[in-house]
């Protein structure tokens, strides 16, 4: 079977604070080949990374949001332990490592961290920040039991 080039898109951070003051970066796409490892970064760029957990979610294509580490490093059942989360605090990033890649990875990986409001979403900017918008609304394919009331992460396809 051909392996496809291996397309992790993310997004990251739903908070309370001012979109203005806080900037998440990451890569546009990472790709790997099987048994590869590959680290996908969310990097905060003002306030503490520690502030509240990040959590990382997989879509694979067509399929629904699912989880793949909660609480900044927990996995939840079923999720193979090839998966990982970390926190580095000297770096203000979060990242989620994949080892020993393999082609049913291929997937969108959301980044997502949020405190008590949940009037803002994220969006992916062409060069990969992603800005804080007041926000009121959710799309149809938000799931709310993943994502508190009116806090959005919005998908985006990018290739390599």
């Amino acid at each position: 079977m051909a392996w496809a080039p291996l397309l992790l898109t993310l997004l990251a951070h739903c908070t309370g604070e001012s979109w203005a003051e806080v900037v998440f970066t990451q890569p546009h796409s990472v790709s790997g080949s099987p048994g590869q490892t590959v680290t996908i970064s969310c990097t905060r760029s003002s306030g503490s990374i520690d502030s509240s957990y990040v959590h990382w979610y997989q879509q694979l294509p067509g399929n629904a949001i699912t989880t793949v580490i909660y609480e900044d490093k927990q996995r939840p059942s079923g999720v193979p332990d090839r998966f990982s989360g970390s926190i580095d605090s000297s770096s203000n990033s979060a990242s989620l490592t994949i080892s020993g890649l393999q082609p049913e990875d291929e997937a969108d990986y959301y980044c997502l961290s949020y405190g008590d409001s949940s009037n803002y979403h994220t969006v992916l900017q062409p060069h990969g920040e992603v800005r804080q918008e007041l926000h009121r609304t959710c799309p149809p394919w938000v799931s709310l039991s993943l994502f508190p009331p009116g806090c959005v992460a919005l998908p985006s396809c990018l290739s390599v």
